[in-house]
């Protein structure tokens, strides 16, 4: 076998092999690109997963309401302006009745501001533990209420997720009220539960009826119907306690 170089290819073989080795380079980048392109894609849906909470959050809700914000604040900025309400009575008379509410600012799980004020509104404001078993019940019921029915134009809805602990089930409260859907714009109460006590809650969950002049309708707690829910609306419209 001869050691001496071969033949030099003529001028169009050589045009030919770099065209060949052109379009092989031009394959290789293509699969790069779109390797990397599904890299980042993947890194941005892991991203939003890990920083965003559950999906949905802010989303538009069957409600005509929108879905809690992604975030996970557990305990939030909370400031009252206007004496709290005392602790609703497990008996007799409820001396909050014919009160002005305190107004009550704060954040939502985003960080965002919410202040919980009627501005000439009648307002219905419920209060929630995450750990408690009756608040898990009552938030897709009346979430399911809301959907049906649609958001009220004439009645404002707040919520107060109060009592918030690592320590207890069913958290983040967040997570929680994401996975229902909840459409009910909500304030996190702070380590003191400032929010819940300037209220006057006692039990959970807490309805707080407010007439369109900010006083006292009429407060309860527990579980509702369909239709206790809907005189409780009524309440804050009309300005009279239930059965008044």
């Amino acid at each position: 076998m001869s050691n001496r170089p071969s033949k030099s290819n003529s001028a169009s073989q050589r045009v030919r092999a770099a065209s060949n080795a052109g379009k092989g380079r031009s394959s290789n980048m293509l699969w790069v690109g779109i390797i990397a392109v599904v890299m980042v894609v993947g890194v941005i849906a892991v991203v939003a997963t890990r920083g965003g909470g559950s999906p949905g959050g802010g989303a538009a809700s069957p409600s005509g309401g929108t879905v809690v914000p992604n975030g996970n604040l557990d305990n939030g900025p909370v400031q009252v302006k206007g004496a709290g309400l005392p602790q609703m009575p497990t008996a007799g008379p409820d001396t909050a009745v014919g009160q002005t509410v305190p107004i009550v600012a704060g954040a939502q799980f985003d960080g965002t501001q919410l202040n919980i004020t009627g501005d000439g509104q009648p307002m219905v404001i419920i209060v929630l533990a995450h750990w408690c078993p009756h608040c898990q019940k009552e938030v897709p019921l009346v979430q399911k209420w809301l959907d049906e029915d649609g958001m009220p134009t004439d009645v404002k809805l707040f919520a107060v997720a109060t009592s918030n602990s690592s320590a207890k089930p069913n958290f983040p409260p967040a997570d929680w009220l994401r996975r229902e859907k909840w459409s009910v714009p909500t304030i996190v109460d702070d380590k003191d539960n400032t929010a819940g006590n300037a209220f006057g809650v006692s039990g959970f969950p807490y309805f707080l009826v407010v007439d369109k002049e900010g006083k006292v309708v009429y407060r309860t707690s527990g579980e509702k119907t369909k239709a206790e829910f809907d005189a409780i609306l009524q309440a804050a419209r009309t300005g009279q306690a239930l059965g008044a």
